[in-house]
């Protein structure tokens, strides 16, 4: 037993002195994964976001948000990866990274930033995560941190990479956890200091999600609703963490003919963002069908027939196919049950219930289904009527396990879109966007929420928008943000 020990004690310092260098924290990575397959990993998952995700469609605005990007990242720790900055098309607050140089932020944060230095906050402190190697180490402490587990993951090479698109897309996505965020925040105030952008503006843009979070809880409260939370940009601090205040001020502080801020510059660019839903970009292929009164969403791109019998959505190379067929309901049968009825099978594969907009359903992949059968199939119980799905890959050579995957996901992204029509789908929304006018002597943000139709807390949402949650007024001749 003692030699046991010994053979796993040198085989643990051995993988400690083989591991790669961190120069933002200034030690070991003990996280058994290249650098090579950490870009490989965050190459593989921005294709597949870009692929499910809508992207917001500015050249001037994205090119701004890659100029600032660039500017912060070439003053970070890791200043030779290879980084990319994208806009995802979403009214909700939030930015996140993925491995190996992929940073996003959303159009809905970068509505309520008043500043490219706080733009650059963001930005930086998503840099920050990267150059960390945070989702890298928190991988391969959730393996385990033990002996054995190392010894496994050197001797299979699995274990840190298995399970690629559960990782990114969860821990990325939701956050690191207190001491990963204010790693990140340290890393991010001392990137936005190198690049000339005074760190202080990490204290802002800190105010005003504190704000949004105010908010939302106030309305959750009022509506009866859970309240919604996003990702860890910030999220883990308090409104004045002294934690916080620390690392900022640690990071330096610059002369003020040397501070970079670009308020107006960040207005010039910013003005004509579009606010709330973006619904020509986000749902552009959604079919609506008035006489049966439901709504359905097809892959961008696909050709969507009305055929006699069923609803028809065809990839653009006839790759696959999503049928919708109509039928009537029998109430006494559970949605599983109507499902392996119609297709007359005692199980399905990879099934799930369905409950999406209080409707109920089922979906299930068919036991070894032949060259003729669906792959994807579900039922979903409408009033008297239920609908039943059916999506079906064409061809797919063999070998092409991956590609199968990402169709099966395209298929349930486009059944649990189905819901009941909507008003506003067919009147389709004017496009709301921000603009920028200067407040007069008579200026309020209630007068101004009488005049715009954006919701019940136009006040609210304008003071939000604007730094004035939850009180004050703008001073005559100041720059306001209105919704138009």
């Amino acid at each position: 037993m003692h030699t046991l020990h010994k053979i796993l004690a040198t085989a643990v310092i051995a993988a400690i002195a083989g591991c790669a260098f961190n120069p933002a924290t200034n030690r070991p990575d003990l996280v058994l994964m290249s650098e090579s397959r950490e870009i490989e990993i965050g190459r593989e998952m921005h294709q597949k976001l870009v692929k499910s995700t809508p992207i917001y469609n500015d050249p001037v605005l994205n090119a701004y948000v890659e100029h600032v990007g660039q500017k912060v990242a070439a003053a970070s720790d890791r200043p030779d990866l290879e980084y990319h900055f994208t806009i995802i098309d979403s009214q909700d607050i939030n930015a996140f990274a993925l491995p190996g140089g992929y940073v996003y932020i959303n159009r809905g944060l970068l509505t309520y930033l008043h500043s490219e230095a706080e733009m650059a906050a963001v930005l930086a402190h998503e840099v920050g995560h990267i150059t960390a190697r945070h989702a890298v180490r928190q991988k391969t402490a959730a393996t385990g941190a033990g002996v054995a587990s190392v010894l496994s993951v050197l001797v299979t090479g699995s274990g840190v990479v298995g399970d690629v698109a559960n990782l990114w897309s969860t821990a990325a996505v939701k956050g690191y956890g207190r001491d990963m965020e204010l790693e990140a925040d340290r890393f991010g105030a001392q990137y936005m200091y190198n690049a000339g952008y005074d760190p202080q503006a990490m204290i802002n843009v800190i105010a005003l999600l504190k704000d949004q979070e105010t908010f939302s809880r106030r309305r959750a409260r009022v509506e009866g609703k859970k309240q919604q939370t996003y990702h860890g940009v910030f999220s883990s601090h308090p409104r004045n963490d002294i934690r916080l205040k620390e690392v900022v001020a640690a990071a330096g502080e610059l002369p003020e003919d040397k501070k970079v801020t670009k308020v107006e510059y960040y207005r010039e660019k910013t003005d004509g963002l579009v606010y709330g839903q973006n619904a020509r970009q986000s749902e552009k292929n959604r079919y609506n069908h008035k006489r049966l009164g439901f709504s359905l969403l097809f892959p961008e791109g696909w050709k969507v027939e009305n055929q006699r019998e069923a609803i028809v959505g065809i990839a653009p190379d006839n790759s696959a196919t999503i049928t919708l067929k109509v039928d009537r309901r029998n109430s006494n049968q559970p949605p599983d049950m109507a499902l392996r009825e119609t297709y007359d099978v005692r199980r399905l594969e990879e099934d799930e219930q369905l409950q999406q907009y209080r409707l109920q359903g089922h979906t299930g992949k068919l036991p070894k289904a032949g060259s003729e059968d669906p792959d994807r199939v579900a039922v979903i119980f409408y009033g008297s009527r239920q609908y039943v799905f059916e999506g079906k890959i064409n061809n797919l050579p063999e070998g092409e396990e991956k590609a199968g995957e990402e169709y099966d996901n395209l298929f349930l992204t486009s059944i649990r879109s189905f819901r009941p029509l909507r008003k506003s789908d067919i009147i389709q929304p004017n496009i709301k966007r921000v603009r920028y006018v200067k407040a007069n002597e008579k200026t309020t943000f209630a007068s101004l929420a009488r005049h715009m139709e954006i919701g019940e807390y136009a006040e609210e949402q304008l003071r939000l928008l604007n730094g004035y949650f939850p009180r004050g007024e703008p001073k005559p001749g100041e720059w306001i943000k209105i919704v138009q």
